[in-house]
This record gives structure tokens, C-alpha cells and sequence, in this order.
């Protein structure tokens, strides 16, 4: 039996998901997290992307997150995210369609044009769209 860790993944609208786990994998500002029982303690924050939970027993289990950070103590794992989905939930015409509007929105600028706001959408559809092809890898 491989060990597992207790994993939380926790928005502002509530928990999402809470159970063991055998790995966390997560996309840091430095660049893609692994976490697996006995990891050294860590507080870092999450950009937009994809948490991969490897669930007691082997199996895949893919969520969004819009940003958040991730706590790891010992015998614990918690996700706090601004938002949280599935990614079974997410809808990859939507997202993609919301990329274009976003980089159309970058090339239009105008008088009263929101630079961060607008590279905030891109990042956001991107990063849904990046976490439905992982999910897909993982089929």
C-alpha cells in the first residue's frame, strides 16, 4: 500500500475536495510542485493552472485553480484557492473562446484600456485551457 497524505483543497465558496493522497502536483510561481507524503514543510503561492491529485490507489483526479497558495505540514496538505473547479467541469470552446477574446482585447487597446485586467483574462483562459489538456492527458 503506498503512502498517502491528507489533501484539502478549499475556496472562497467552500471545500472541493478533502481525502488521502499519494501525490499533489500543482503550478507554483517557480515552476510545477510535487508533493508527496513526507515532504519537507512549505508555504508557496499558486499561479493559475492545474492541481493533479494522485488519489489513494493510483487514480487521477484534475482541478483549476485561479491562483491561491499551497500550505504542506507534515501529515497535511491544504489548497486555498480564490476559485476552484473541476476540470471535468470546465468548457474548452468557452475557454478558448474566452483566450481569443482576451488577446483581441490586447491588440485593441484604446484610451481607456486595462492592460493588467486584460493579461489577467489571458492568463485565466490559458490556464483553463492547459488544465482541460491535462486532464485529457491523464484519460
Amino acid at each position: 500500500m503506498a503512502m498517502t497524505v491528507h489533501c484539502d483543497i478549499v475556496s472562497a465558496e467552500g471545500e472541493i475536495f478533502s481525502g488521502l493522497v499519494e501525490m499533489v502536483v500543482a503550478h507554483g510561481n517557480l515552476g510545477d510542485l510535487g508533493i508527496a507524503p513526507g515532504h519537507a514543510p512549505l508555504i508557496t503561492n499558486l499561479k493559475p493552472g492545474p492541481i493533479t491529485l494522485t488519489k489513494q490507489g493510483g487514480a487521477q483526479e484534475v482541478f483549476y485553480i485561479s491562483g491561491g497558495f499551497l500550505e504542506v505540514q507534515p501529515n497535511m496538505v491544504k489548497v486555498l484557492a480564490d476559485t476552484v473547479q473541476r476540470a471535468t467541469d470546465l468548457d474548452e470552446a468557452q475557454a478558448q473562446e474566452a483566450l481569443k477574446a482576451a488577446e483581441n482585447a490586447l491588440n485593441l487597446k484604446g484610451a481607456d484600456f486595462d492592460y493588467s485586467a486584460a493579461a489577467a483574462r489571458l492568463a485565466e483562459a490559458a490556464a483553463q485551457l492547459r488544465t482541460v489538456q491535462q486532464m485529457r492527458k491523464g484519460k
